[in-house]
């Protein structure tokens, strides 16, 4: 097996010669998952790593915190043929592997900055194991320009290596929707940069056994805004998609059936508080412009539109209680959501509990046994969640919540029942032929103008 530094296509143009290569998943999220199952279907031996315990136990357990059903099968498969191996430590994960992705994402701090700190750790981590002569590539999303300032000072000042002459590093812009998922990156276009032409071409043979569809970028930073624009103009939509869903409430007009009516693909966006990665990646941007004094006014709007959603959607829980009779203050609210912390669930979740709710989460794509029988807020089970409750909100669109057995989650709550979807993943006609007290992002409903 030739070292990565000088592969050629035809070193890796079968899936026996791409048996012989190690490659590393660092950050089991989805953009991780993603990564280790078009990896482990191209035949390469891979392993995956991730600080978060949980998000390796649900891996072992085949339990991956993924919404897509076709990978988590494909995932259990090569966890079960050893394709695919669970390691905690990141020292023996990074110093083992030829191929290692580092699929991390910056986070934000209290003032929506980078936060720099946290991922440094995370590059120092990997740079004090990195091995001459392996492939680096950074599938996160993070400030323009610091994959070549940040990702490489960090990984050369820790390994003691050059870049381009003892590793190569490539960046591939992989990034998330919810509005529009990636399924697979088999046969979808993936962006390829690299600071020089070796790391470049390397990348691009070892990215063209997952994908014949590899597009080179000639910068990496032209890769980097490429990303953060696409996040922008995203989040932009979708505070659009809100504004006009607001405005159908307003008339008793359903904003969904209008949707039905536009065939415009730039206008396909539905109104939401759930895209996180969005709010992330437009914090960056904005931050990014903010370092060459230029204010993004749009970007900051759209965002502002965003974040003001979780105090609608309070309101909207409040009204609909209120028609019934009920009030917000000392209601029992069941929530549908993500059990991570920095979400738009949790922000919803913090804001019901000032108004004075009561409320208790289930986390579709959280494994039982890694909740505590004793939590009061995170259940293990949806009927545990909804019992007694007066409202039942739905704050995420996982696939198996099209199919909810809405006649037995009624006879679980207290009547009068209420049913509050901010996704419009649901039906409104069928919940209400249940008989409950319906409230949905631009659906018009209950409005008395």
């Amino acid at each position: 097996m030739p070292p990565v530094l000088n592969l050629q296509a035809q070193d890796v143009d079968s899936k026996k010669k791409r048996a012989e290569y190690i490659v590393s998943i660092i950050g089991c999220g989805q953009n991780g998952l993603l990564y280790a199952d078009a990896f482990a279907e191209a035949g390469y031996k891979v392993i995956c790593n991730d600080d978060n315990q949980s998000l390796l136990k649900g891996l072992v357990k085949t339990k991956k915190g993924y919404s897509e059903y076709e990978i988590e099968a494909r995932l259990k498969k090569h966890i079960n043929a050893n394709n695919i191996t669970i390691s905690s430590v990141r020292k023996s994960t990074v110093s083992q592997s030829d191929i290692i992705i580092l699929a991390i994402n910056a986070k934000l701090d209290t003032k929506n900055k980078a936060d720099i700190l946290k991922l440094k750790t995370a590059y120092k981590q990997v740079g004090m194991s990195l091995k001459q002569g392996s492939l680096l590539i950074y599938g996160g999303v993070s400030s323009f320009g610091a994959t070549e300032t940040l990702l490489i000072e960090t990984l050369e000042n820790t390994s003691g290596l050059k870049t381009g002459k003892d590793f190569l590093l490539a960046y591939n812009p992989l990034q998330l929707s919810k509005t529009y998922p990636v399924k697979t990156l088999i046969n979808s276009e993936l962006i390829i940069a690299a600071a020089d032409s070796q790391s470049l071409n390397v990348a691009t043979d070892v990215f063209k056994t997952l994908t014949p569809k590899v597009k080179q970028a000639s910068q990496v930073k032209l890769a980097e805004l490429a990303t953060l624009f696409k996040i922008a103009q995203r989040d932009t939509c979708i505070a659009l998609a809100n504004e006009l869903a607001v405005f159908c409430e307003s008339t008793g007009m359903d904003y969904f059936k209008v949707q039905k009516l536009i065939s415009d693909d730039y206008l396909n966006f539905y109104p939401t508080t759930d895209e996180e990665e969005n709010r992330k990646g437009t914090y960056l941007l904005i931050e990014s412009a903010e370092n060459f004094n230029v204010k993004l006014r749009l970007p900051e709007l759209s965002r502002q539109i965003n974040e003001d959603m979780v105090k609608y959607t309070i309101n909207l829980t409040k009204e609909a209680l209120r028609s019934c009779d009920k009030s917000l203050r000392r209601a029992r609210v069941a929530v549908i959501g993500t059990a991570n912390q920095d979400t738009a669930t949790k922000r919803y979740i913090n804001a019901a509990n000032a108004k004075g709710a009561k409320v208790t989460l289930y986390d579709p794509l959280l494994a039982k046994n890694e909740i505590s029988e004793e939590s009061t807020v995170l259940k293990r089970s949806l009927n545990e969640a909804v019992e007694n409750a007066d409202c039942l909100v739905i704050l995420t669109g996982q696939e198996q919540l099209e199919q909810l057995n809405l006649k037995k989650i009624k006879t679980l709550m207290k009547n009068p029942a209420v049913f509050v979807d901010l996704i419009g993943i649901i039906n409104p006609e069928n919940v209400q032929t249940e008989g409950f007290i319906y409230r949905g992002i631009g659906r018009g409903i209950g409005n008395k103008s």
